[in-house]
């Protein structure tokens, strides 16, 4: 193997001090930026507060249902019903200890009650969408 030096560049000290020399100017140029920044601040208007939604503001498709809940009850409680809701979702396993009832009428019983809960989430989401 035969080694040109004379063709070759070495990477100690050569190309740390090129690249040295590329974060200075990187760190010069945030510098600038954030001096600038610093005495002459561009407002985009008022502060954002996160408990007043503008009226032109929607969420995706498929939080609109949750969004229409925030619009009619209180936010506090808004925040927490879809938290508790899939808390209960969570345990009902270990908290539902009716054994004594047939399958099938417990079966049409859960199948009802989770339709009705899917068309309320329908007409709560179809609802968002349209207002």
């Amino acid at each position: 193997m035969s080694e040109h030096k004379g063709d070759t560049i070495p990477f100690y000290p050569d190309h740390v001090r090129s690249e040295l020399k590329v974060i200075g100017g990187l760190l010069l140029l945030m510098v600038i930026v954030g001096v600038i920044g610093l005495m002459a601040p561009v407002g985009l208007g008022d502060q954002a507060d996160p408990l007043d939604t503008p009226a032109h503001v929607k969420p995706e498709w498929y939080f609109l249902g949750l969004y229409q809940v925030l619009k009619y009850i209180p936010k506090t409680v808004g925040v927490v019903l879809p938290l508790l809701a899939v808390g209960i979702l969570f345990f009902w396993p270990f908290l539902d200890r009716s054994g004594d009832e047939s399958p099938q009428r417990s079966r049409r019983r859960r199948g009802i009650l989770v339709g009705l809960l899917l068309l309320i989430f329908v007409i709560l989401t179809v609802w968002g969408e349209v207002s």
